[in-house]
């Protein structure tokens, strides 16, 4: 069964839950915009009290055997949960119940599998070199760390950053998205029943300013953050101040290009595949298409035909559709972004602006494409975050990476081409932190991260661990030791 939204969530610190005592966040159904408990935001005091009750947890001390087995925990009682899950993502934020099974879920665990084995394998102490057995480097826990989450993928952006700090030694406070809290409840049941020293993980419910009151304590030694730009860039400003750890992952607007030797059937349904899936709410989407001129006609017809054929559907209605947005700020943003590119004189292959046929409420929004988008509309720079393509040619290799690398973000890149060398050259020249060629999927373990407004750090596998960590040297000290 999905968590109970008829109970009122509650805080978990110091190892025992507690009633929040701040303000009333309001939050809705996103299929039918029925209003739902709020959730209440924990006070300024509680969120001290939190990272108090992590300072004194002692996980800083513990061991690889005892953060392995930890992991191992956790990981047996999501998977004893997975359906749970399922149900409480795709109620929560609108997901079909199909996706949030396979994707979300899924994901979530992969990743920490993929963690497991990666921390399992990796010595925390080690020689510097071989001939140097008395220079020594030691990884060691940065200190309490702070975990704010978005709402998109709330299960697994919980565990890349709940995992990672666990192995890495660092007891933590987490804030999800208010808008991903039933979701955050079920993992802090998770928590409870795993062999952790109270306080170890801590869970503080709010919005932004519960997330601001976390990063500016004195104690919080690293910020792990997932979400908008503009909200990383607030958090790095203030995490500055006490020369904080950041690990920042934002905001997206990567390119997908095809060039004319690539199968544009392939192409074109694995594109809008990758645009579209999670309600079109993921921050490395490929969601700015662009295309061989050669092909570029043919590529816009497929896309219509390809869209016409897609589903809108309830979350909890099983097959491959897709649902609402998240919430009416993201309808009303998704409206207004795709609307602006059509003023601004793009030519709407299929879709628009409004709800599907068949639909007066909730925030479904019909799967569109913008063809013919230029660098200047907004469509091609801002991040949309909703089931929205844009497509725009180019007559050369070196005009498609021009165009790819015009923009802030630097999230993800995506090349499609039978030409081995030209796929090389390609990823060489993205300014992104990832680049998927030919539809290859990303293997869990691999870091997850951007460059430019995109992000500062990685996560997922041993990267996602040691960005929680500092690095010793230790010289004259020979012990095979590790902590």
């Amino acid at each position: 069964m999905p968590y109970d939204t008829a109970v009122p969530h509650r805080l978990l610190i110091g190892g025992a839950w507690e009633v929040a005592q701040g303000h009333s966040l309001p939050r809705c159904d996103p299929a039918t915009e029925a209003a739902r408990l709020p959730v209440i935001a924990a006070s300024d005091a509680q969120v001290l009290h939190a990272v108090r009750a992590a300072e004194a947890s002692g996980w800083q001390t513990s061991g690889r055997t005892q953060r392995l087995s930890a992991l191992a925990q956790m990981i047996e009682g999501i998977e004893a949960r997975a359906e749970s899950f399922a149900q409480t993502i795709s109620r929560e934020i609108g997901v079909p119940i199909d996706f949030a099974r396979r994707s979300q879920v899924e994901a979530a665990l992969n990743h920490l599998r993929a963690m497991q084995v990666a921390y399992d394998a990796t010595p925390d102490d080690m020689a510097v070199a071989p001939d140097c057995p008395a220079d020594r480097v030691r990884y060691e826990p940065v200190g309490v760390a702070a975990l704010i989450t978005p709402w998109n993928w709330p299960l697994n952006q919980i565990v890349l950053k709940v995992g990672a700090a666990l192995l890495a030694g660092c007891p933590m406070v987490l804030k999800p998205s208010e808008l991903g809290t039933d979701t955050a409840m079920l993992f802090a049941i998770c928590m409870e029943d795993i062999d952790l020293p109270p306080g170890t993980f801590n869970l503080v419910m709010g919005g932004a300013d519960t997330g601001a009151a976390l990063v500016a304590h004195p104690a919080i030694a690293a910020v792990s953050f997932t979400g908008s730009t503009r909200a990383g860039q607030s958090i790095a400003i203030a995490a500055a101040q006490g020369f904080r750890r950041t690990i920042l992952e934002m905001g997206g607007k990567s390119p997908n290009v095809l060039f004319e030797d690539c199968d544009v059937d392939t192409a074109m349904r694995q594109g809008l595949a990758h645009c579209f899936r999670n309600n079109g709410q993921s921050c490395n989407a490929a969601s700015r298409m662009l295309v061989a001129r050669g092909i570029y006609e043919k590529a816009l017809e497929k896309a219509a035909r390809i869209v016409a054929e897609i589903h809108i559907g309830l979350p909890d209605q099983p097959g491959d559709h897709i649902g609402p947005q998240v919430s009416a700020a993201q309808y009303a943003h998704v409206q207004h972004l795709l609307q602006s590119g059509i003023d601004a004189g793009a030519r709407l292959v299929v879709g628009g602006p409004g709800r599907p046929e068949g639909y007066t409420r909730g925030y479904f929004t019909r799967p569109s494409v913008l063809a013919d988008v230029t660098p200047e509309m907004r469509v091609f720079r801002e991040e949309i975050f909703g089931p929205v393509l844009t497509v725009t040619p180019f007559d050369s290799e070196a005009e498609a990476i021009a165009l790819a690398n015009d923009t802030p973000y630097g999230l993800a890149g995506y090349v499609q081409t039978a030409d081995a060398a030209r796929a090389d050259r390609m990823a060489r020249a993205l300014r992104v932190g990832m680049v998927q060629v030919n539809g290859q999927s990303r293997a869990p373990g691999a870091p997850f991260g951007g460059v430019k407004a995109s992000g500062v750090g990685r996560e997922a596998g041993l990267w996602g661990i040691r960005a929680f960590q500092d690095v010793k040297s230790i010289s004259g000290a020979v012990s095979d030791a590790s902590i």
